[in-house]
């Protein structure tokens, strides 16, 4: 059975339906809170078959409230690289993902919305990552991506959503299994929220069932790529 460390970063972001998907494929993760009294972090990659970092809601990398954890996250995230093991980086994950690669973040505003991703070939994730599919994001930052990294599939306005480093890493710029609730509890975790929340709050409801659908093929297709099948 392979066991993933998965950081998180905040109470209210988790892995949300992600959870019932590895559950199902008999993937073992254990949950790392840095941010809880008496919380630590691997010191190395002994023990994981890879590493899955968290959006860390209104933290940033390099503006805002910088992540806490940062300095230590990045030497663990650049250990499972160079130890051949797969990293998922969702949200502020991803750009973690792309600075421990050799990439940058660029600063950029809190912000919550729900966009609509689309695939930039029918190949990817072994033909599993759908030709369209809605994700949520709510990050602070953006990543500058290494050099060699793919972009899987773009946002309306061309921006890269999920990206792929080396064989088997992934970095998706939003949460494929967000809940609702999840960005209702951030909400109510954090004084420091985006703007307007009510609209993406409305656009997430209506589409969650999209985003379930879409998941299961993207479960598919990173259970692959990461080798964790």
């Amino acid at each position: 059975m392979k066991t993933i460390c998965v950081i998180q970063h905040t109470e209210a972001e988790y892995l949300g339906l992600m959870e019932d998907h590895f559950e199902g494929r008999n993937i073992r993760f254990q949950y790392k809170r840095p941010f809880t009294s008496g919380g630590t972090l691997p010191t190395s990659t002994d023990g994981f078959d890879g590493l899955m970092l968290l959006g860390g809601g209104p933290y940033g990398l390099v503006s805002g409230h910088i992540l806490p954890s940062i300095s230590h996250e990045l030497r663990l995230t650049k250990a499972f690289l160079e130890a051949g093991l797969p990293v998922v980086g969702l949200e502020l994950g991803a750009v973690i993902l792309s600075v421990a690669a050799g990439g940058g973040a660029r600063e950029a505003p809190l912000r919550f919305e729900l966009q609509q991703a689309t695939a930039t070939a029918p190949d990817h994730l072994n033909g599993m990552l759908p030709e369209q599919f809605p994700m949520a994001l709510y990050l602070r930052d953006t990543p500058l991506l290494p050099d060699g990294a793919e972009v899987l599939a773009s946002g309306p306005t061309g921006d890269p959503l999920v990206f792929g480093i080396g064989d088997n890493s992934l970095g998706f710029l939003g949460h494929p299994g967000m809940k609702r609730g999840m960005v209702e509890d951030l909400i109510m975790e954090f004084a420091d929220t985006p703007e307007d929340t009510v609209t993406p709050l409305q656009a997430l409801a209506a589409h969650q069932g999209e985003i379930a659908e879409a998941l299961t093929r993207i479960m598919v297709g990173l259970s692959s790529r990461t080798g964790w099948l």
